[in-house]
């Protein structure tokens, strides 16, 4: 319901379930990134169905461009980031650029899927070592320093597209790891 229709606050949600049965993790973690990855294909067949214009009318002329770029350049990451970033983030305006942008089905639910494990995944593990309150607090910080959050995952993610592009490129020179003489 979460990300089709309504914004329900599904932390707080899954944080109360972690927090009662901590042992139960990875079953909260799991139903929450699945029903949120089903619940998007509403808006994300909004988009596919002519939301253009919808689109058009939340952002300007200038970011649906590079909203369009990002989604043809790397659209898994232009839907796994967004996905992994708490309230007060515009996740409805990028499930809908994600049908304007016809982004393949499979590939949109993977992203999102992906996207919410970690972001419920982080959230567990911080209720389970601090117990529910934290939400509260990662909830204003984030709301705080969003910008700063964003440029924090976007750099977190290049890393690692970056490191598993040159062990790509190391193995198909025929580079392997080095061993200790």
């Amino acid at each position: 319901m979460d990300s089709a229709a309504f914004g329900i606050p599904l932390d707080p949600v899954v944080a109360g379930y972690v927090y009662a049965h901590p042992l139960k993790i990875w079953l909260y973690v799991f139903m929450a990134a699945v029903g949120s990855a089903l619940g998007s294909l509403i808006p994300y067949g909004i988009g596919c169905a002519g939301g253009e214009l919808l689109l058009l009318k939340h952002v300007n002329r200038e970011r649906f461009e590079r909203l369009r770029d990002r989604f043809e350049n790397q659209e898994f990451f232009a839907m796994m980031v967004p996905a992994m970033l708490p309230p007060p983030t515009p996740f409805k305006l990028f499930l809908l650029a994600a049908g304007v942008f016809e982004m393949r089905p499979a590939l949109f639910l993977l992203a999102i899927f992906v996207g919410r494990v970690i972001r419920f995944l982080i959230l567990g593990f911080l209720v389970v070592k601090f117990g529910p309150g934290i939400v509260n607090l990662v909830t204003v910080v984030m709301a705080r320093h969003l910008i700063w959050v964003i440029i924090g995952f976007v750099l977190l993610i290049g890393f690692f597209i970056y490191q598993f592009k040159l062990r790509g490129s190391r193995a198909s020179q025929g580079e392997g790891p080095r061993e200790a003489a």
